[in-house]
C-alpha cells in the first residue's frame, strides 16, 4: 500500500504518530481523499453549469449544507466559477467547526485564524465578524477574499497577536452616538468609508511603527493595525481612542463577542496534503516543524494563550469553538484539560448535531476527531465551551 505518494514516511515521523496513539494508515488516502467546496446561497441552481465547467460530478454533502466534494485531483482555480465568486474551496472538516458556533443573525463574531467566508455567508446582513491574523500577507489574501466574494461589509481585519488582542465589538448606534456627542465643538480623527488609498501620513506612521517592531526598537505596536473594515463593521463614525478603547473582565462578560473561533497554529499533522509537501521540502524540514519537541511545546503555549484570550473576549453565554488541524493530544485535549483547570466559568458541551456527522469522539468526552479514514476530511479537533455568568 503506498503511502502518500510513493515514499515510505520516515522512521521519527511513524515514531511520532505511534507516541500520539495514531494509525500511519490514515496517510494512505492521500489519492482518494475528496476536495471540497461551499456554494454560495442562490447558486445551487446553477449546480449542471458548474459541473460542466469543473469537468465533474459535484456530490453533494448530506451532513453539512451547502458543500460538496469533487474528485482530488480536480482543480478550482483557474475555473471561472471560482474567479467570479460562485464557490471556494473548504474542507468539510473546517466547515463542521464553523457550523458548531451556531452563528445567527446579529452576533459579533471573533475569528482568531480566519475562516471568514463562511463565518460572512451564515451571518448574513447584521452582526459583525472580527477577522485577527500576526501574519500580514494571510490577514492580506483573507481581505482579498471577502472583496471578491462581496461579503466585506459586516468585516473588519486587524493585523495582531491573537494572544493579546483587545478590541470589542461595536455597535452601530454606540459607534454613532459617541461620534455625535464627542464632535460637538472639536474636529476629531474619525473613521470614515473605507479606501484601500490611505492618505500619506497614515501610510508613513504605519510602516514607521511596523519597522519599529521588526527591529525590536519597541516591544508592541500600541494598537493592532487595522487593514480593511465595511461599511456595516461599527468602525465607521468611530474614534481610535473608541475603538481601541480597553474594557475590564467585568465589562467584557456584556461588551464581549457572542461568538469566538480559536483554530489554533499547529504542526498540520492532521493535513495529509500538508505533510505531503515535505517530499518535496525534504524530510528534515518536517523534523524541524513537526516532531521537535521544544516547537511543540512552544505551539502548545501559543495554543492555549489563544484560547485563553479568545475566551476572555467572550460574553457570557456566547461560545467558543477551539480547533487544530494536528492529531496529537498534546495540541488538543492536553491544551483543554489545562485551560478547563484554570477556568471555572467555561463548560465543555455538546456540539450540536455531530450525532450525524463521519467523526470520532475526543479522549475527552464532548469532543470530536475528523481523521481521513474515519471522515474522509483533512484532520481536525474540534472543542465547543461555553462562557457561564459568575
Amino acid at each position: 500500500m503506498n503511502i502518500l505518494t510513493n515514499s515510505p514516511l520516515p522512521d521519527a515521523f511513524i515514531n511520532f504518530l505511534n507516541n500520539n496513539g495514531l494509525d500511519p494508515s490514515i496517510y494512505t488516502s492521500a489519492d482518494t481523499l475528496p476536495r471540497y467546496i461551499r456554494l454560495k446561497p442562490g447558486y445551487e441552481e446553477k449546480l449542471n453549469d458548474i459541473e460542466e465547467e469543473l469537468g465533474c460530478k459535484l456530490t453533494l454533502v448530506d451532513w453539512l449544507p451547502n458543500f460538496y466534494s469533487l474528485p482530488p485531483r480536480v482543480h478550482i482555480a483557474n475555473s471561472s466559477v471560482y474567479q467570479l465568486g460562485k464557490l471556494y474551496g473548504i474542507d468539510a472538516a473546517s466547515g463542521a467547526a464553523v457550523s458548531a458556533l451556531n452563528i445567527a443573525p446579529g452576533d459579533h463574531v471573533l475569528d482568531l485564524c480566519a475562516k471568514l467566508c463562511m463565518i460572512l455567508e451564515l451571518l448574513g446582513d447584521s452582526g459583525s465578524v472580527t477577522g485577527v491574523d500576526v501574519a500580514r500577507h494571510r490577514l492580506a489574501a483573507c481581505r482579498t477574499m471577502v472583496q471578491k466574494y462581496g461579503l466585506g461589509n459586516h468585516c473588519r481585519l486587524f493585523v495582531a497577536d491573537g494572544t493579546s488582542f483587545s478590541v470589542v465589538p461595536t455597535r452601530v448606534s454606540e459607534a454613532s452616538e459617541s461620534s455625535d456627542e464627542s464632535t460637538l465643538g472639536k474636529k476629531l480623527d474619525i473613521f470614515k468609508e473605507w479606501t484601500s488609498k490611505r492618505p500619506w501620513k497614515e501610510r508613513k506612521n504605519a510602516e514607521k511603527a511596523r519597522k519599529a517592531n521588526l527591529s525590536h526598537l519597541t516591544t508592541q505596536i500600541r494598537d493592532p493595525e487595522m487593514i480593511f473594515y465595511g461599511r456595516h463593521s461599527g468602525v465607521i463614525g468611530c474614534t481610535k481612542d473608541e475603538l481601541y478603547q480597553i474594557y475590564s473582565d467585568d465589562e467584557l462578560s456584556h461588551r464581549g463577542y457572542d461568538k469566538v473561533l480559536v483554530d489554533a497554529e499547529c504542526t498540520h499533522d492532521g493535513s495529509i496534503r500538508h505533510v505531503q509537501k515535505f517530499e518535496h521540502w525534504g524530510w528534515e524540514t518536517l523534523q524541524r516543524r513537526v516532531l521537535d519537541a521544544e516547537r511543540t511545546d512552544d505551539l502548545t503555549n501559543l495554543q492555549f494563550r489563544l484560547l485563553s484570550n479568545g475566551f476572555r473576549l467572550l460574553k457570557a453565554g456566547g461560545l467558543l469553538i477551539y480547533s487544530t488541524c494536528s492529531l496529537t493530544v498534546s495540541q488538543n485535549e492536553g491544551v483543554i484539560e489545562r485551560f478547563l483547570l484554570e477556568n471555572s466559568s467555561a463548560e465543555l458541551q455538546e456540539i450540536d448535531g455531530s450525532h450525524s456527522w463521519p467523526c470520532k469522539s475526543g479522549r475527552i468526552p464532548k469532543t470530536l476527531r475528523f481523521d481521513p479514514l474515519t471522515s474522509q476530511t483533512s484532520g481536525l479537533f474540534v472543542a465547543k465551551f461555553a462562557k457561564l455568568s459568575t
